[in-house]
């Protein structure tokens, strides 16, 4: 059996040996076993894990990721096909991610510096916890009006 041993893979990805075994127990890589019981990564692994760097990098949750990469193929390299179904998936939390950042950019500029001399136009400003009937958090920041 060939493949990459773990160390392999370590030095390919840049990761540590004991991240890669994280990662495993995450099911974002499943190695093969040769007949003296050591690991074997394909080389397709080495582009899970880059994935997964660059999404936990952009805040995504392993969780998520993993089931993402759980619609791949095992064992060999993902189609273009396939990336293209998983790149769906990820493509609408970044957009919503996108359009959260700019609601939070565009309602804070009016917050900077202000010093809240205009407490009725304020997206922070919540009298009376009025806001909790819509939920918890920064409600006026997350879309809710103050109606």
């Amino acid at each position: 059996m060939s493949g990459l041993s773990i160390g392999d893979l370590a030095a390919r990805t840049g990761l540590a040996v004991s991240a890669i075994r994280f990662y495993e127990t995450h099911g974002i890589v499943a190695p093969l076993r040769n007949a003296g019981g050591h690991r074997r990564y394909g080389r397709a692994d080495i582009r899970r894990l880059s994935f997964v760097m660059a999404a936990t990098g952009m805040g995504f949750a392993l969780s998520d990721i993993a089931q993402h990469l759980a619609r791949l193929p095992a064992h060999k390299a993902p189609s273009r096909a396939d990336w293209t179904r998983i790149s769906k998936g990820f493509r609408r939390d970044i957009d919503a991610r996108i359009a959260a950042l700019e609601t939070l950019r565009d309602k804070l500029d009016g917050c900077i510096g202000c010093g809240c001399l205009s407490l009725d136009t304020c997206a922070l400003y919540n009298p009376a916890d009025r806001a909790a009937r819509h939920g918890t958090g920064p409600r006026y920041l997350m879309g809710d009006t103050a109606d």
